[in-house]
C-alpha cells in the first residue's frame, strides 16, 4: 500500500484545546489537531486514551467542555449532530451498528436521509457496489445476515451515501479476518482517491499509518505525539508504547 495522499493548503478541520468530560472524568484535555482537506490522518493510542470520545465530539454527539472545533471554516462546537451531518461530515462508529432487519439497499438509503431522493442518490448508491461487490451480490438480503466484513462496507458505504466531506471512521478493521482488513483498507485509499478527507481511528496502527499522511498518537486523552505517518512508524517511543513493540 501506498501512503496517503499529501497534505493540501486548505485546511478543513482544525481542533483546539478540546476538553471533554464525562462527569468528574477528563476523557480528552486540550487536545488540538488539525486535517487538511484531502488526507488520510490517523489517531492511534491504547484503548482509553480518548480517540472514540474525540470522533463522538466532532460529530456532536458529545459536547466538549472546553475548546473549539472548526470545520470548513466554521465553529461547528456546540451545533447538534443532524445539521453537521448536513455540512459534511459523516460518522462511521465502531461496531458497524446497521440496521440488521432492513436490507442492503434500504441501509445505504438512510445513510442518505438528508438528501432529496432521486438520480444522485441512486448513483452514489451505485458507487459503493463498485467499491463493495460483495454488498451488490448481497443488495436484497437483511444486514442481520451479513459477515463482520460485509457489515463493515455497509456500515461504510452508508457513511459515503451522505456525500461527506470528511469522513470520521471508528476501528473499521476491529475482529476482522487478515484478507478483510486488507480489502477494507484498500478501498478507504480509493475513498480518499475520489475526494473524501478521512480522519481514521484504528488500533492495527501498521496498516493505518502505511496509509496515512499523518498521524496522532494519544495518550490518556492527551496528544503525546505527532507527525508524519512514516516517522511515527519509525519512532521508537510509538513503536514501544503504542504499537506494542520493543525497541
Amino acid at each position: 500500500m501506498t501512503a496517503g495522499q499529501p497534505m493540501r493548503d486548505s485546511e478543513l478541520l482544525r481542533i483546539d484545546g478540546l476538553t471533554v468530560r464525562y462527569g468528574a472524568i477528563e476523557a480528552l484535555s486540550g487536545v488540538s489537531l488539525d486535517v487538511r482537506e484531502g488526507e488520510i490522518v490517523t489517531l492511534i493510542g491504547a484503548n482509553g486514551a480518548g480517540k472514540s470520545t474525540l470522533l463522538m465530539t466532532i460529530s456532536g454527539l458529545l459536547r466538549a467542555a472546553q475548546g473549539t472545533i472548526t470545520f470548513a471554516g466554521g465553529d461547528i462546537t456546540r451545533v447538534p449532530p443532524h445539521r453537521i451531518v448536513r455540512m459534511g461530515v459523516a460518522h462511521v462508529p465502531e461496531g458497524r451498528r446497521v440496521f440488521a432487519e432492513l436490507s442492503v439497499d434500504d441501509n445505504l438509503d438512510l445513510g442518505g436521509y438528508a438528501r432529496r431522493p432521486g438520480r444522485e442518490l441512486r448513483e452514489d448508491r451505485d458507487r459503493v457496489y463498485r467499491l463493495f461487490p460483495k454488498l451488490a451480490e448481497r443488495r436484497h438480503r437483511r444486514a442481520g445476515t451479513l459477515s463482520g466484513g460485509e457489515q463493515q462496507m455497509l456500515a461504510i458505504g452508508r457513511g459515503l451515501m451522505a456525500r461527506p466531506k470528511l469522513l470520521l471512521l471508528d476501528e473499521p478493521s476491529l475482529g476482522l479476518a487478515p484478507v478483510l482488513v486488507i480489502e477494507i483498507f484498500r478501498a478507504l485509499q480509493e475513498i480518499n482517491r475520489e475526494g473524501a478527507t478521512i480522519l481514521l481511528v484504528e488500533q492495527n496502527a501498521h496498516m493505518a499509518l502505511r496509509i496515512a499522511a499523518r498521524g496522532y498518537v494519544l495518550e490518556s486523552g492527551r496528544v503525546a505525539l505527532s507527525g508524519a505517518a512514516a516517522s511515527l512508524e519509525d519512532n521508537p517511543k510509538a513503536r514501544e508504547a503504542y504499537l506494542g513493540e520493543s525497541q
